[in-house]
């Protein structure tokens, strides 16, 4: 369990020791309260977020190999308390 300022997260992949608390807890918003799935990837020195359901968590290796770059630093986490009946305005 990862223990941050936005709660606890399971971590379920830390491929080359990405994850950063101090990064997390800095880009972390609240708008990732609907996901039960966060990947975080390093992409030109800086931590981008990006949140998957439970009806596109298989897409995530998909995500990875297209859309971060080739070998980058990335770690998958689990919201055990994430709220899925929250919804954000686009």
């Amino acid at each position: 369990m990862v223990d941050s300022i936005h709660g606890e997260f399971e971590m379920i992949k830390n491929y080359r020791d990405a994850f950063v608390l101090d990064d997390f807890n800095k880009r972390y918003i609240d708008y990732f309260v609907i996901y039960p799935y966060i990947v975080g990837d390093y992409s030109g020195g800086l931590l981008r977020l990006k949140g998957f359901s439970d009806d596109n968590y298989q897409m995530i290796p998909d995500y990875v190999m297209e859309s971060c770059s080739p070998n980058c630093a990335y770690y998958i986490l689990k919201n055990p308390n994430y709220d899925k009946s929250k919804k954000f305005e686009e």
